[in-house]
């Protein structure tokens, strides 16, 4: 079906799916206004490095080696900070897409320009092209880790043992995360750790974990120069103990709003199971278009398929699942995000539903195709109004304020672009109560379109209105002082 669209043989579908990332890529960036939040931490933690010293971005984020190499590169290349997070992204994405469709060939025959179609559509990851965050790295080099490990199972080999840990290793830079894949690539080996084979592959991947253990102890303790935060949040996060505890407590609220005392005991399986579907209807959504195949019945098979031909991506889907529960139990929330490792992991499994599905129904295939490239514009194309709104109100207080004055910015990127760092604020209702209301003396709220709330703080405060910033939707910046 896909034949007609194919392009001439030197140019690989690896090739096709890295070149049409890099263009999506460039497409979603150009219609960008604003970096996100998170990127305006990054930027700003990076800027910092260049004007002071490397040991400023620990104070200010406990895991800023995406922040080194941005600062790293620019110092290099001279390029502004901001396009050489763009680049960088860019590049990492694309590379994710290129092995994700070498990895789905291996898979599945006649299989990689499928995959580019696949890879380059689905919402979950597709969506945040436009966007300065962490997740590329952690992408592209746990992707490189996985590929490394498919073909480290057919032939062993040292070389590539060490680049798969290496790999991971560089993955967890972005984020710490990565590490699940130390486990998976032990329970990728299971059934053939009978053999001697097998054994001496466990060995081969287990010595930079050890390694790495060994250097946690030594460089890792509270109070070496090079101690993580971090580091104790993943411990945190699965403390079996703390971990019970939460989730008693919230079967145990849920009980005693939701349910009669009859049915309190029920409390447990309830809320277990109301995260569990709760999270895998996020990646199923996540999936776009391509989740309409995976209810096709035949389809089912390529789940079993997947699982024999690429165990270490199987493994790695089900326990970031389980971290994503754990995360989900103990801080009690889950963004789309999160959960696109898990959409991403799952692009091979997607494309042989696909094909499975268009082979049997031709016609409802073309459409579910066609409609798999709307919505790869769809991800990179907006047509809602910018925030230009934020710039506009970023120059007035740059213009008519002091970097000494003491400002409370509901949404800290107005800061970052009005040249004052990235400052760590409280929420609004803090800063607005009597305690701390006169700890600032501006205000800059963000307010969407029929939001009145701030008037009578506003009358009861004394205060005024000294700026009023808006865009074609109607959201709008106040800056509010005396």
């Amino acid at each position: 079906m896909l034949d007609a669209f194919m392009p001439p043989k030197w140019f690989s579908p690896a090739r096709t799916a890295f070149l049409g990332s890099l263009l999506l890529s460039l497409v979603a960036v150009a219609g960008t206004v604003t970096v996100g939040k998170d990127a305006a931490m990054y930027l700003n933690i990076s800027q910092k490095i260049i004007e002071q010293t490397p040991a400023v971005a620990f104070e200010l984020f406990n895991w800023p080696w995406f922040s080194f190499l941005l600062a790293g590169t620019y110092l290099l290349s001279g390029i502004s900070l901001e396009l050489v997070a763009y680049l960088w992204c860019a590049i990492l994405m694309a590379g994710t897409c290129a092995l994700l469709v070498l990895i789905t060939q291996r898979y599945t025959t006649g299989g990689g320009y499928w995959a580019c179609l696949v890879v380059l559509s689905v919402p979950a990851f597709n969506h945040l092209r436009n966007d300065i965050i962490r997740e590329f790295g952690f992408w592209f080099f746990c992707t490189l880790a996985l590929w490394l490990a498919l073909r480290w199972l057919e032939s062993s080999g040292w070389l590539r043992a060490a680049l798969i840990q290496l790999a991971v290793a560089a993955a967890a830079l972005f984020r710490i995360e990565a590490l699940v894949l130390f486990p998976v690539l032990v329970l990728s080996l299971m059934g053939d750790l009978k053999t001697r084979q097998g054994l001496l592959k466990l060995f081969q991947i287990s010595l930079v974990p050890l390694a790495g253990i060994v250097s946690a102890l030594v460089l890792l303790l509270p109070g070496h120069p090079l101690y993580q935060a971090r580091v104790d949040y993943a411990l945190f996060l699965f403390d079996p103990r703390g971990l019970l505890e939460k989730f008693n407590l919230m079967a145990g609220k849920f009980a005693e709003v939701a349910l009669e005392k009859y049915s309190a005991d029920d409390a447990r399986q309830i809320v277990f199971f109301g995260l569990f579907f709760t999270l895998f209807s996020k990646f199923i959504t996540s999936c776009g278009p391509f989740a309409f195949p995976l209810l096709y019945r035949p389809a089912w098979l390529a789940v079993g398929d997947y699982w024999r031909k690429l165990r270490p991506l199987a493994w790695a889907w089900v326990l970031y699942f389980c971290m994503l529960l754990i995360f989900f139990v103990q801080e009690r929330f889950i963004n789309s995000r999160y959960v696109s490792f898990l959409s991403l992991l799952a692009v091979p499994l997607l494309t042989a539903a696909l094909m499975s599905f268009a082979r049997n129904f031709p016609l409802l295939g073309k459409m579910v195709i066609m409609l798999a490239l709307l919505v790869m514009l769809d991800n990179v194309v907006s047509f809602s109004p910018k925030k230009t709104h934020y710039l506009e109100a970023s120059a007035w207080l740059s213009e008519n304020t002091s970097p000494a004055d003491a400002i409370f910015y509901e949404d800290p990127r107005l800061a970052y672009y009005a040249g004052r760092g990235y400052p760590n604020m409280p929420t609004r209702e803090e800063a607005m109560s009597a305690e701390r209301v006169g700890n600032f003396r501006y205000f800059v709220f963000t307010v969407k379109p029929g939001d009145t709330t701030l008037q009578g703080w506003v009358t009861e405060q004394h205060k005024q209105v000294l700026g009023q910033f808006a865009n074609r939707r109607g959201e709008r910046v106040l800056v509010i002082g005396n």
